[in-house]
């Protein structure tokens, strides 16, 4: 998977994707259905916004493309959204009429905190889909949290490939982020045998739960492990498909 080898994915479970098209931008569409493809079937893609209204001109030209039905949800107030308002009743009439494993809500607005939260009360896996200004009790709320940053291509010099929208942060960056640290080591810790050293898979579902919006793209990596070896305080060691590592202070390392 794409962010990683964090935890198993069931990717035949239904899904739900709602859009806010007020919250969200037309050009992370194709990043978007191509890592909910990974989480599940889209059963359902719907979008919700006033279509009357010209700021939603980019989501119109990709809707037929991907087959994504939009929902008319006139602005009746000027300063109350309506098109939450749909939304969660739209959620609220999936999460009991359809055969739905899991909700993909794309939006970085907080009001949807609660619904995120009723959703995986019922037993549904959330993943949640906004910017990196999304609140955090919104983000929290959800079992995982994707940032759309990670689906901007932007072109690279040189005729390099198109890489995502965040850079690849040096090892001395990743050293000094002390939170990922401690959120890895952690994960080592919970994971670990006696000698220290610890499944990969195993930390990745540690780290999961505990940080619903780790993703190693955030960081510029593709994958966990790849992140883990840039970081550089860490020993790997594989044995076959299974990787393990070990916290270097383990090791007795400087």
């Amino acid at each position: 998977m794409a962010n990683g080898d964090l935890r198993g994915i069931d990717n035949e479970r239904p899904l739900a994707v709602l859009i806010d098209a007020d919250n969200a931008n037309p050009n992370i569409v194709d990043g978007l259905l191509s890592e909910v493809a990974k989480l599940g079937v889209a059963s359902v893609k719907r979008i919700y916004g006033d279509w009357t209204t010209p700021n939603l001109g980019g989501w119109k030209t990709v809707l037929l493309e991907h087959s994504i039905q939009p929902i008319q949800q006139f602005r009746y107030t000027t300063g109350k959204n309506a098109t939450d308002s749909a939304m969660i009743i739209d959620a609220m009439d999936l999460l009991y009429t359809g055969p739905f494993k899991g909700f993909c809500i794309v939006s970085s607005d907080s009001d949807f905190t609660r619904l995120a939260s009723r959703l995986r009360e019922a037993g549904k896996v959330v993943y949640g889909f906004g910017e990196m200004k999304t609140p955090k009790p919104f983000v929290a709320a959800c079992d995982r949290f994707i940032y759309t940053e990670v689906f901007t291509h932007q072109p690279v010099a040189n005729g390099e490939p198109e890489s995502n929208g965040l850079s690849q942060q040096s090892s001395k960056e990743l050293r000094s982020n002390t939170k990922l640290l401690v959120l890895i080591r952690t994960g080592i810790a919970t994971a670990s045998d006696d000698s220290g050293w610890a499944q990969l898979g195993a930390v990745g579902s540690y780290i999961a739960k505990a940080a619903p919006d780790f993703d190693p793209r955030n960081y510029g990596y593709q994958k966990l492990s790849e992140l883990i070896d840039a970081i550089g305080l860490f020993d790997s060691q594989r044995d076959g498909k299974v990787v393990s590592i070990r916290d270097t202070r383990k090791a007795g390392k400087k």
